[in-house]
């Protein structure tokens, strides 16, 4: 199945690409699932997923700390992950998404320079529905539920999907609970799965482990890790494979993923 969605993913047609901001093709995590038969649902009919452009150039993703990655898009679009304030070294994120679980996943008061900040919530109430494009990446969510201070909160946390020069990559936030079929089908096909390990404040080890598995994302990028030893979530996915990195950050394209599943470890992780 996996190799059927990497080719399916370069049958995109050709106007795609030279598709214009507002006008852009459906979601290629979402199309190349459903052209594989895995069915996959829009959450929102009326308005289907979209994005400006179509290329396949290179992305990198550097580790920041907790459950804040920085992604950095061929166009030099930079993203960073439940965001709590800070994103490292370099200039302000052009885009910021941040879930509410604890204060080191979201700030009230991110820096005015930022031009998308993407709250996982809705502080009006009701899901969180985001469908955005920023330069050549799409960024999309899907509304999950949170315990948040020993309160369960319908809609809390969002999974951010990103999708940029040809692959799809999730940030699982600060999950609480399994996914159901239509969240899976609202997630499509993922390159790169970012997902918290510790066990305990967010899913269990066992329970990520499931979710790895299931949506056999090439790339698993562990994060809010705290003390817990990653070999305990590591033996739940015993078919992937592991590298650990000197290096916080790693480049990443549609032509070199690793064709077995596998978990890299960055430096800081």
């Amino acid at each position: 199945m996996r190799r059927l969605l990497l080719a399916l993913s370069f049958l995109v047609p050709m106007q795609a690409a030279m598709a214009q901001d507002g006008e852009g093709a459906p979601s290629t995590c979402l199309a190349v699932a459903e052209r594989a038969g895995v069915r996959t649902a829009s959450l929102d009919a009326t308005a289907p997923w979209r994005v400006a452009a179509r290329t396949l150039g290179e992305v990198r993703i550097t580790f920041v700390h907790h459950a804040t990655y920085l992604i950095e898009t061929g166009q030099g679009v930079r993203i960073a992950t439940d965001y709590a304030g800070f994103s490292g070294a370099g200039p302000v994120p052009d885009v910021v998404t941040m879930n509410k679980a604890h204060s080191t996943h979201y700030t009230d008061f991110p820096d005015p320079a930022i031009g998308t900040v993407l709250r996982g919530w809705n502080p009006a109430g009701g899901a969180a529905r985001h469908n955005v494009t920023v330069g050549d990446v799409l960024i999309r969510n899907v509304p999950t539920d949170i315990n948040r201070f020993g309160t369960f909160e319908a809609d809390g946390n969002s999974i951010f999907i990103f999708e940029a020069d040809g692959l799809c990559i999730g940030h699982l936030g600060h999950l609480h609970h399994k996914l159901t079929e239509e969240d899976y089908a609202a997630i499509g096909r993922l390159d790169v799965l970012m997902v918290p390990v510790d066990g305990s404040w967010t899913m269990s080890q066992r329970g990520m482990g499931e979710i790895a598995e299931r949506l056999h994302a090439s790339v698993v990028l562990p994060m809010h890790r705290f003390r817990t030893p990653i070999e305990r979530f590591l033996e739940q996915i015993p078919d992937f494979g592991v590298e650990r990195r000197a290096e916080d950050t790693l480049t990443l394209s549609a032509r070199t993923l690793p064709r077995q599943p596998t978990v890299i470890l960055l430096k800081g992780v």
